[in-house]
């Protein structure tokens, strides 16, 4: 149930999360979202909570309806750079910026914040809890599988369409015996291994 109450009526509010952290390949994928308060889209909710099929319903819908939105992301190479909790920054940081209109507050999923020129606070489950969060954890999260159904067919044999990347048995496995492609993390450890 999504209990928080925007902090000042009239205030511009974006949400925002990511998809993508955990996984041994692709970018990180982020989406920022200021939804507009006149016309509210139901079922929002956590993407993790909803099945693709709602999801995909939910992905048009909410850039139709909403004031603002965007998905950025960091690139592979910015993950091994940067580490991964930086590139997530930084991909934040920059829906923010790619937003059409600049709100008041931005509210992120998570314990902790980007650098923004506005104010921002962390939402702890906020995916779950802030309408606008669940909104862009939405947008993000299809995105980024729709782009690891292309990644698989460019780089079949791993398993990419099924799990997103994750270190799956499977996905370990293709690893040892494939070796890794230009789309891993080589920071990443199970990357790294392989590279040996």
């Amino acid at each position: 149930m999504m209990d928080w109450v925007a902090p000042v009526d009239g205030e511009l509010v974006a949400g925002v999360d990511e998809v993508g952290r955990g996984p041994l390949c692709g970018a990180v994928v982020t989406a920022a979202v200021i939804l507009d308060p006149s016309r509210p889209i139901a079922g929002l909710n956590d993407s993790k909570k909803l099945t693709e099929a709602r999801r995909e319903a939910l992905f048009p819908l909410i850039q139709q309806q909403a004031l603002a939105w965007c998905i950025a992301r960091a690139e592979v190479d910015e993950i091994d750079e940067l580490n991964i909790l930086h590139a997530t920054m930084l991909a934040m940081q920059r829906a923010v910026a790619g937003l059409s209109l600049r709100p008041d507050l931005v509210l992120i999923d998570g314990n902790r914040c980007p650098a923004l020129p506005m104010r921002s606070e962390p939402v702890i489950k906020g995916d779950s809890r802030v309408p606008a969060i669940a909104a862009a954890s939405i947008l993000a999260k299809v995105a980024r599988d729709r782009e690891m159904q292309l990644l698989d067919q460019q780089y079949p044999g791993y398993g990419i369409a099924k799990h997103k990347g994750y270190p799956t048995p499977v996905h370990l496995q293709a690893l040892r015996d494939l070796g890794a492609t230009p789309i891993h993390r080589r920071s990443f450890a199970p990357v790294r291994a392989v590279l040996v």
